[in-house]
């Protein structure tokens, strides 16, 4: 590899219909295509005998906020938020920080503040819990989205109204080896973002 190869690589922001944001990119050999779909599978954590559906889907660039916020309907009316940053990290693990009970209006209006940020940074994800319910919403660094919840049905609707077909075979990028990208402007902006929701502690990422 070649750092001309690879500057031109990281320009490669579209495959066939898909595009992708600034965050993220696949290895150079490209062990896996981008492709826009959902699949569904099971959680299982054997630690806390828990089984749960789970959703994760690859969105492409042009409605991936979209998708993101009507997502969050089904999750209630007050929420909890998780904020996710491998900043200034070793590269293989994530630090959480938590913000208990919010509205979701109000958490929205905050991630719409900072879409560039969480759409951009390949640093930064967020979690969206309802409160007293096994369900969450994870926009992550990968940006990809991933519903964990015991009913789908409400997410499988809106993916549909989006025109986002399911395919339980879809490989995504985290399947693959990949780059993450960020900025230094990024790190500022996610420090005004955990400011804006009033987050500050660390938590556990998985509280239901």
């Amino acid at each position: 590899m070649t750092a001309k190869n690879l500057s031109a690589h990281l320009r490669v922001d579209r495959y066939g219909d898909f595009l992708l944001t600034d965050a993220i990119r696949p290895a150079l050999h490209v062990p896996v295509v981008p492709r826009q779909g959902y699949r569904v599978e099971v959680y299982r954590d054997e630690r806390r005998r828990l089984r749960l559906p789970v959703l994760a889907a690859a969105v492409s660039r042009e409605q991936l906020f979209d998708v993101f916020l009507a997502l969050l309907a089904p999750l209630g009316e007050a929420v909890d938020v998780i904020v996710e940053t491998s900043h200034h990290g070793d590269g293989k693990s994530h630090k959480d920080l938590a913000r208990e009970h919010i509205d979701l209006p109000v958490s929205m209006s905050h991630f719409c503040d900072f879409e560039e940020l969480l759409m951009n940074d390949g640093c930064t994800g967020v979690a969206v819990l309802a409160r007293g319910r096994a369900m969450e919403v994870q926009f992550d660094e990968h940006k990809l989205l991933v519903v964990y919840a015991r009913d789908l049905a409400p997410f499988e609707r809106v993916l549909r109204d989006f025109s986002i077909p399911r395919n339980d075979a879809l490989r995504l990028i985290t399947e693959g080896e990949h780059l993450h990208s960020s900025d230094p402007r990024h790190y500022e902006q996610f420090e005004q973002m955990c400011y804006r929701l009033g987050i500050g502690e660390f938590a556990e990422h998985v509280n239901w």
